[in-house]
């Protein structure tokens, strides 16, 4: 009897093993956390909230996240660890608890022209396979459908180091599926010469229009004018007919440039190399333009844009080749891969099912697989990345999220809710870095940092559930019911931009006249065409006078910061130089005045190989980046470290009076402050920038430009609703200083803000491309014709 009662005890008793129930996180102090410590719940939807910049990429990605990945890279041995990226340890005293993490972040996808939607996934992997076993006629293997496999034939003798040696005859062949004429790029560039060079004057005379191609010392013009193949003394409209082929088509070949070995190649596919592989959209604006300016893209006249082989188009299943296939909107391609039915391939034709599927339940069926990856959005690159994951029989591992509805209508997120819970479900803990209230309101934990941004922040505010959030008195809870009311008045329009016949995209020749003058929302589900109407269209209907700020992440790595990316630091420069009487390259980190023992980095980095590297701040410069020489000259009292030691407030009061005035200077400070940005100190790396504060620093550089329309992509992304108030105004200053202003958004209080909307659909991809509503957003409440109307209509409690 006690026996038993003892056992009905013992196993009444939990497990050990099922006390490991928290991550505990103590002493977090990564970028501007201050020692944070919390206790996060496994197994559940924690939300991570507070203002852009407060630090919770910081606690979620750079702590939590990196050091899950650190310790799971460190099981692997030294040869293998050899080959991955190498992770420093967080700055954390104490990591408890920790599981596997999988980390879907807002990385844009590769950029690279040959990678699309179904390269990026695996989805153009089996469909390959697919092909090659039931294309008919069979050209060959999956390869032979590759429009990234080029065919190559050998022959030859080669000799076997086995025993005796020997040369044997022997033959390689591989069939590819690239076509020949656009090496599988789906385009053929025209490239108009007279943007490369000045024919006029010779190459000593610097006849090079391209940018950074200077005569005097770039190595890459020397190869030319020392070469030996043309006169470098010549114009180049005087070059015979050989001289001119030799520098324009010239193969390549070793030459000897003041004593150094160097390659010399023909002008054309040397720019095809150097600037054609690359995507544009990766370009620096200054390339970009020049690219845009010199090379003309058209549709390949031989594949007709599908990139693949004569070979590889021929061989069908059905009527369908696998151009046909991977042009498909990939809920049509799903319906017809229901529809083979062929034992020999089962297990293939339920995988790409599965994953075809997964891709409409995340929302993107409207996507096609040959659709480029680099035009994607940054929300749809997020979505992309978690295809391989919804049908994942993992459990109990860290899904980490980085703002998942960015780029999605209202209507869509509640979708996203749902995988957000289904994941959840499993037995996995979901970390979730979010800002919108429907997400916010489904977590089972919600940590809100804060107060402010930047040093202002890296604080736990609130720790605990949604309705003490509600509750409590921090900047989220404050605005996390914040509805914003019609206007009672709206702008009247002082002219029309008129848009005909757009057909970019999945537009179907749509008409529409976009208000100028005024501040007008364009909307529609994601998928709808917002971007091909307003992107593809307006550009081209107002000439030079748009400014367009897009989602494409800026550049810049560890040695760029908010006073390079501005152009804020050459009147600084000058103001230094001017000052003191000497050179402003002096007061360049990255030129004259930068300290020799770290190369103006303020840090010394010691490579460890496959372990994670070291840095250590500089012992000569104590990390202040500058020669010491360069420190003694000062501008109202302050050295230029001192200066970039200041946050943008600071800085712009000391650039606006007294001996340090500079009107410049204070000009761009201004506009960083007018974007909410005057916490940032001008120093800052812009790696350790967050994806919010990144986009409003780009909009800040762009409001200098003189352009009297201003096309802004999705400006909420990444904003908490606190910071959405300040952009309004912002968006109000432009209007009313005479600005016409175009905004893709699907925030609804942009919308409930606007003076005109434009609202595209009904659904997405070929159901989309029309427009369902144009007029004031008072109409559309009213009319609640479109889903958009709908959930304006709840948003602001019509």
């Amino acid at each position: 009897m006690s026996s038993a009662r003892r056992t009905d005890q013992q196993a009444a008793a939990p497990h050990v093993a099922d006390s490991h129930d928290l991550i505990r996180v103590h002493g977090a102090r990564e970028n501007n956390l201050k020692d944070v410590s919390i206790e996060i719940p496994k197994r559940r939807l924690t939300v991570f909230t507070g203002v852009s910049g407060s630090g919770k990429s910081s606690l979620v990605f750079n702590t939590i996240a990196a050091e899950s990945q650190r310790l799971i890279n460190e099981t692997y041995s030294a040869f293998v660890q050899g080959f991955m990226p190498t992770l420093a340890r967080p700055e954390v005293d104490v990591l408890d608890g920790l599981t596997t993490a999988i980390i879907v972040d807002q990385q844009r996808m590769g950029a690279d022209p040959r990678s699309t939607v179904g390269t990026a996934t695996d989805a153009n992997a089996m469909l390959r396979i697919l092909f090659s076993r039931l294309g008919d006629p069979h050209i060959g293997p999956p390869s032979a459908y590759s429009f990234n496999t080029a065919s190559v034939r050998a022959s030859g003798a080669i000799t076997v180091e086995r025993g005796n040696k020997k040369a044997v005859r022997a033959t390689y062949e591989r069939t590819g599926g690239m076509c020949t004429n656009c090496e599988g790029r789906g385009k053929v560039s025209d490239i108009d010469l007279s943007q490369l060079y000045d024919d006029s004057k010779s190459l000593a005379e610097g006849a090079f229009t391209i940018p950074g191609w200077k005569s005097d010392s770039q190595w890459t013009v020397q190869v030319y004018a020392q070469s030996g193949f043309v006169d470098p003394d010549k114009p180049i409209r005087e070059y015979t007919e050989k001289e001119l082929r030799d520098f324009l088509y010239g193969e390549p070949v070793k030459v000897k440039v003041s004593g150094v070995n160097l390659t010399y190649e023909g002008l054309i596919p040397k720019i095809q190399k150097s600037f054609l592989s690359k995507d544009k959209e990766a370009m620096q604006p200054h390339i970009r333009a020049f690219v845009e300016r010199a090379v003309t893209f058209t549709t390949c006249p031989e594949c007709d844009g599908t990139r693949l082989s004569e070979g590889a188009r021929s061989s069908r299943i059905g009527k369908i080749s696998i151009a046909d296939a991977c042009a498909m909107e990939i809920r049509d391609l799903a319906e017809w891969v229901r529809t083979l039915d062929d034992p020999s391939v089962a297990p293939l034709l339920t995988a790409l099912r599965d994953t075809l599927d997964s891709f409409v339940e995340i929302g993107l069926g409207y996507l096609s697989l040959d659709r480029p990856a680099g035009t994607l959005s940054g929300g749809e690159a997020q979505r992309v990345k978690m295809i391989r994951h919804l049908g994942s029989s993992l459990t109990d591992t860290t899904y980490v999220f980085d703002e998942p509805t960015i780029g999605l209508h209202p209507h869509d997120i509640q979708r996203m809710n749902d995988l957000l819970l289904r994941l959840r479900d499993k037995g996995n803990t979901v970390l979730v870095v979010e800002h919108k209230p429907e997400t916010i309101a489904i977590a089972d934990h919600v940590v809100d940092l804060g107060p402010g941004a930047g040093t202002a922040g890296g604080t736990v505010c609130f720790e605990g559930t949604v309705e003490g959030l509600r509750a409590g008195d921090t900047v989220t809870g404050r605005h996390l019911d914040d509805r914003a009311v019609l206007k009672e008045t709206v702008r009247e329009p002082t002219g029309t931009l008129e848009i005909r016949d757009a057909t970019t995209h999945n537009l179907q020749g749509v008409d529409v006249d976009v208000p100028l003058g005024v501040l007008c929302v364009v909307t529609g589900v994601a998928g709808s065409g917002k971007s091909s109407l307003i992107h593809g269209s307006v550009p081209a209907g107002a000439g030079a006078d748009v400014v367009s700020v897009d989602q494409s992440p800026i550049k810049g790595s560890r040695r760029s910061n908010p006073a390079t990316y501005t152009g804020l630091l050459d009147p600084i420069r000058k103001a230094f130089a001017k000052a003191n009487g000497v050179k402003p390259a002096l007061f360049s980190a990255n030129s004259e005045g930068a300290c020799p023992t770290c190369n103006g980095a303020g840090v010394v980095y010691t490579d460890l190989a496959m372990m994670a590297g070291v840095a250590t701040p500089c012992e000569d410069c104590e990390g202040k980046r500058f020669q010491a020489s360069v420190l003694e000259y000062r501008l109202g009292g302050r050295d230029i470290s001192e200066v970039l030691a200041m946050s943008v407030a600071q800085a712009e009061e000391f650039f606006g009076t007294g001996e340090a005035r500079t009107p410049a200077a204070h000009k761009i400070l201004d506009r960083l402050a007018d974007v909410g940005l005057g916490y940032l100190t001008l120093g800052q790396p812009l790696t350790t920038l967050s994806g919010g504060e990144r986009q409003r620093l780009k909009l800040a550089t762009h409001m200098g430009d003189k352009g009297g329309v201003y096309v802004l992509d999705e400006p909420t992304t990444g904003l908490h609703l606190a910071d959405v108030e300040q952009l309004l105004g912002l968006l109000d200053r432009l209007v009313d200083a005479g600005k016409s202003v175009i905004v893709i958004e699907h925030h609804q209080a942009v919308m409930a803000h606007a003076d005109w909307i434009i609202d595209l659909g009904p659904g997405a991809g070929h159901d989309g491309g029309r427009i369902v509503f144009e007029g004031t957003p008072a109409d559309l409440v009213a009319d609640r014709s479109t889903l958009t109307g709908e959930h304006l209509a709840a948003y602001v409690g019509a």
